[in-house]
């Protein structure tokens, strides 16, 4: 590997985007295979659903479960699984059973696929990521399989949780059955194992190992109190607003009763945070509630997490240098902590590049679509959160729309950053500037 990125002189970023791409292409490749559809799909589609798998999205130009065989299925489930854990937590485990020495360029590559600033424990990160990953997926198929199998079957109710299990950690969104897990809106089961799963993925690997060594609130790093208390914050009052705008909605939860009510705006809450189920018809939903979820898909997950989205410590990063600004502080302080002026800069450029992208799409989208406006807004933020909620609009755009939606979900999951660093060719000049005020505001 190290071999290859030597000869063509490609730095980290740009290895990493040819190796997600050539995956994306791979997968194609096989989902186009006459054995892999029950019927003729076009190589467009076939590259669409690859790309949605492998960015963990979930958006679908075709219905995985009536379009897709077992092998196609279990084709975009390995795509799922390989892009929600990362390229190179796959490679560092193959590397590790084949006995193979992981050397400093492999360090560097997966501490760029992991988005960790330090190469140190590295690998070690990277193995308890795929034996965590393991373990959580195996208790939520366990739990799920008691759920299903009394009503669907045990060889149905297996490969249901087997799946769901898969997509929902890796905050996927795929789901074998047309109306995703509509049917479950009330069930408390599902409802619970399912946004435990995706909640988990979407916190960040270092948070979840950050807590299992210190235990310790007080302990906690900055970035890992600031994602416990954060996710806590935006899910109740995502909650809680999803209730109240959609409570008198019959299309939505209107005709629900009141458990199902709260267990209904809970799971449609939490999933627009990158997951991509819903137990809700989106398209029924109240435009306020859509343009409230678009604001959420476009926060997204955590840092290292299966997530997309600016991440959560990016959003409050800039929401507390507003109020460092505000208070006129020289520091912008989180839990008795300066943050560094290049971690401002970098989580502005980081909004300020995915806002770009956003907007761009959003202006082609409304040109080549046929949509209301709020879907077109939606399906863009969607796509790029990696979250997969759609109004209803994917099976209907245009091959120029699919395309643009394709952009996106890569964008969306390797970074604004990543993508622009692949591209950018920084020079040091040594040279420094004298400092003068701009006029703002």
């Amino acid at each position: 590997m190290s071999q290859i990125k030597e000869k063509i002189k490609l730095s980290p970023p740009q290895f990493l985007l040819i190796i997600f791409i050539s995956f994306i292409i791979i997968g194609s490749l096989l989902l186009k295979l006459p054995f892999a559809t029950y019927k003729e799909i076009s190589w467009l589609d076939s590259f669409f659903t690859a790309t949605s798998a492998m960015t963990v999205t979930g958006l679908a130009v075709l219905d995985t479960g009536t379009v897709f065989t077992l092998f196609g299925q279990l084709v975009i489930l390995g795509l799922i699984q390989i892009g929600g854990l990362g390229i190179m937590t796959f490679a560092v485990f193959i590397f590790l059973i084949a006995g193979r020495k992981i050397g400093f360029k492999e360090r560097i590559l997966v501490s760029q696929a992991l988005n960790q600033s330090s190469i140190g424990g590295i690998v070690g990160l990277a193995k308890r990521l795929f034996i965590f990953s393991t373990i959580v997926e195996g208790i939520a198929f366990i739990a799920l399989a008691g759920r299903w199998i009394p009503t669907l079957g045990v060889k149905q109710g297996l490969y249901a949780s087997f799946f769901h299990s898969i997509s929902s950690f890796n905050n996927a969104g795929f789901s074998i059955w047309s109306d995703s897990l509509s049917d479950y809106v009330g069930d408390p089961v599902v409802n619970l194992v399912i946004t435990f799963l995706f909640i988990v993925g979407g916190l960040g690997f270092t948070v979840i190992f950050d807590l299992w060594k210190k235990k310790d609130f007080h302990k906690l790093s900055v970035h890992t109190k600031l994602m416990i208390i954060g996710t806590l914050v935006i899910n109740v009052v995502a909650t809680i607003t999803v209730f109240i705008l959609e409570y008198h909605n019959p299309a939505t939860i209107g005709n629900l009763s009141t458990f199902e009510k709260l267990q209904a705006s809970y799971f449609q809450a939490v999933t627009p945070r990158t997951a991509g189920f819903n137990t809700l018809d989106i398209g029924s939903l109240q435009e306020a509630t859509l343009f409230f979820i678009i604001l959420l898909m476009f926060i997204g997950a955590g840092s290292a997490s299966t997530g997309g989205g600016i991440k959560l410590t990016t959003f409050f990063a800039l929401i507390f240098a507003v109020f460092a600004f505000l208070k006129d502080s020289e520091d912008v302080v989180i839990f008795r902590r300066a943050i560094t002026f290049s971690t401002i800069v970098r989580s502005l450029a980081i909004s300020i590049i995915g806002l770009s992208f956003i907007f761009l799409s959003i202006f082609i989208l409304n040109i080549t679509e046929d949509a209301p406006f709020i879907d077109i807004v939606f399906e863009s933020v969607s796509a790029f959160g990696t979250v997969g909620l759609s109004t209803g609009i994917t099976g209907d755009l245009t091959w120029i729309g699919k395309l643009i939606i394709i952009f996106m979900m890569m964008i969306g999951k390797v970074g604004p950053l990543t993508l622009a660093f692949s591209f950018a060719n920084p020079r040091e000049t040594g040279i420094r500037y004298p400092k003068e005020d701009l006029l703002t505001g």
